[in-house]
């Protein structure tokens, strides 16, 4: 009799947590955690992480050609739209998505990684409102050997290249988990 009150003790408290879960809703600008199962090893290390939902309301999968609306969403109902975006683009067949909004989570602590010719590769913190031009700065800005003409910006799984020394550039917003490299100097490409 006791074990049948502790396991509908542990069931209960699984259920009111899920239920405490879905009565939040993801608010544009909040970190998320997203965790894939019944995807390759390799791959859920890709995809599981933090994302913080972009003021447009969208975070960016990736391998996903497309963001996906997230504001106003409960964290069920977006684990099932991810899930059936990487069904629909044939990239997984059966994947399982796990959300969880934290709207306590510090946004301080996520990063996006500056590599290449800077004076101090490596992460940099991530903070609302951090510019593409910001975060170059924040690695040591370019070497003399860097070129800020052609400053790449990975994105999920797009590429751009801008050209630091025009500030219509520099202001560029960059998101956690975005990926930045300075190009060496070309003989030609200063």
């Amino acid at each position: 009799m006791k074990t049948i009150f502790a396991i509908l003790a542990v069931f209960l408290s699984a259920v009111s947590g899920l239920t405490a879960q879905n009565a939040i809703t993801i608010n544009s600008g909040g970190a998320i955690e997203i965790q894939i199962k019944g995807v390759p090893a390799e791959e859920m290390a890709l995809i599981s992480g933090t994302y913080t939902v972009s003021d447009g309301g969208t975070i960016s999968m990736p391998l996903l050609s497309s963001a996906i609306r997230a504001a106003g969403m409960s964290p069920t109902s977006l684990a099932r739209n991810i899930e059936a975006a990487y069904r629909a683009e044939k990239i997984y067949t059966t994947p399982s998505i796990n959300v969880i909004a934290n709207s306590g989570q510090d946004l301080a602590e996520l990063i996006v990684t500056v590599g290449g010719q800077v004076r101090r590769p490596g992460p940099v913190k991530y903070s609302r409102g951090l510019t593409l031009y910001n975060a170059v700065q924040a690695a040591g800005g370019a070497t003399e050997f860097g070129s800020m003409r052609r400053v790449g910006l990975l994105r999920g799984n797009q590429l751009k290249e801008y050209d630091l020394r025009q500030v219509k550039f520099m202001n560029i917003l960059v998101e956690p988990q975005d990926t930045i490299t300075v190009p060496q100097k070309g003989i030609i490409n200063q």
